[in-house]
């Protein structure tokens, strides 16, 4: 009994609370089809403020052809409950997110209807990580495998075409020296691929994640990007990344080269930006730890976007769309940011694509926070 008037005494917390701290967008139609409500994440998923979507009519908010429309009115014929998955919910003001739509009523003699989105962003981060994790893993045991069975035998077809060419007459010592330049050729390929089976564990500390970011602007607007246009937007607040600075740089050079590539010709542009963003965590393999992972980094190019067709093993090895890539880059980008703990995703429109990498800060003593 003591037990229970102690609960009892507890003030009671109001729903308004409770719905204002749930991260996924919560909405109340009314009959005329009018937001009658909406929490916070809700206005941050729409961009708007909720004092300028309370009122506002469903018809102003999404295109008449949106799914949600059809979930409200079906919802309201019915009676029940209707879920939707994978639905590509976007304003003017937003690109498109996927979400699943969770629509009810809000009571039976009343007219209103609740709506939940629940966004996949997290859960597609976690299954691209996993995709991710599996490329770099194949692609380590390929250059292991052709370090040992290719560099050696190319090695001895070239001293073959050597000996060859010693009593070779001059149109058999042009293909002596074809022999000997495509062995080279392949042999700087396995070369390229063997940094994908050093195993060991990379050596990390506090790095100012800013410093790397300017740092491969500076190389490429010194190189390859020089036609592009660079815009800048870091958090100024943002703490040190747990990292190797040296394998940051690379992975962030490989994506603003893929990017310089992307853009077209004239008005060619890059965005490189950082954010701090809160409740990300991703699980290690083989252990109960869960990283936190609040350091995001974009890199945004205004070219045509990833063929669909691509999209799926856009970081596994040899994928590529460039006329003499290797599909190696974005295999090796794969790589490091699972080394780092990290998360790795992308999003492509035409005009608009974006290589956001999630990464873990360091603590006051330089370890993994």
């Amino acid at each position: 009994m003591a037990k229970a008037r102690a609960i009892d005494s507890v003030p009671a917390i109001e729903p308004a609370t409770i719905l204002a701290v749930l991260p996924d967008p919560v909405l109340v139609v009314d009959l005329g089809n009018r937001l009658h409500y909406a929490n916070a994440a809700a206005e941050q998923f729409f961009e708007l403020s909720a004092a300028s979507l309370r009122g506002l009519p469903l018809d102003d908010l999404l295109p008449a052809d949106s799914p949600m429309l059809t979930l409200v009115d079906s919802v309201r014929k019915t009676g029940h409950s209707v879920s939707e998955y994978d639905v590509q919910i976007g304003t003017p003001r937003m690109r498109p997110h996927t979400v699943t739509i969770q629509a009810t009523p809000i009571a039976d003699d009343r007219p209103e209807v609740v709506v939940l989105l629940q966004q996949r962003s997290i859960a597609d981060k976690i299954d691209r990580q996993l995709t991710h994790r599996n490329a770099a893993r194949s692609v380590t045991a390929m250059a292991a495998m052709l370090a040992h069975e290719v560099k050696n035998p190319l090695s001895g077809i070239r001293g073959a075409a050597q000996l060859l060419e010693e009593n070779a007459s001059p149109p058999d010592r042009e293909l002596t020296h074809l022999i000997c330049d495509e062995a080279d050729r392949i042999c700087a390929l396995v070369d390229r691929m063997e940094i994908f089976s050093d195993r060991r564990p990379i050596e990390r500390g506090p790095v100012n994640i800013h410093e790397v970011l300017d740092r491969a602007r500076l190389l490429a607007q010194n190189g390859f990007a020089k036609h592009v246009r660079f815009v800048a937007e870091y958090d100024p607040s943002l703490p040190p990344v747990h990292g190797n600075r040296d394998l940051l740089i690379q992975t962030f050079l490989n994506l603003v080269k893929n990017a310089a590539e992307a853009v077209p010709a004239q008005g060619g542009e890059i965005q490189m930006t950082t954010a701090f963003q809160h409740g990300v965590r991703l699980a290690v393999p083989g252990s109960d730890e869960r990283v936190h992972l609040p350091l995001v980094v974009s890199i945004v190019d205004n070219g045509d976007g990833v063929p669909e067709d691509l999209r799926a093993h856009l970081f596994d090895p040899f994928v590529t769309t460039k006329h003499n890539g290797t599909g190696l880059g974005l295999a090796l980008v794969a790589k490091v940011v699972n080394d780092h703990g990290g998360v790795i995703e992308f999003d492509s429109q035409p005009r608009r694509t974006v290589f956001r990498v999630c990464l873990p800060m360091a603590s006051r003593n330089g370890a993994r926070s």
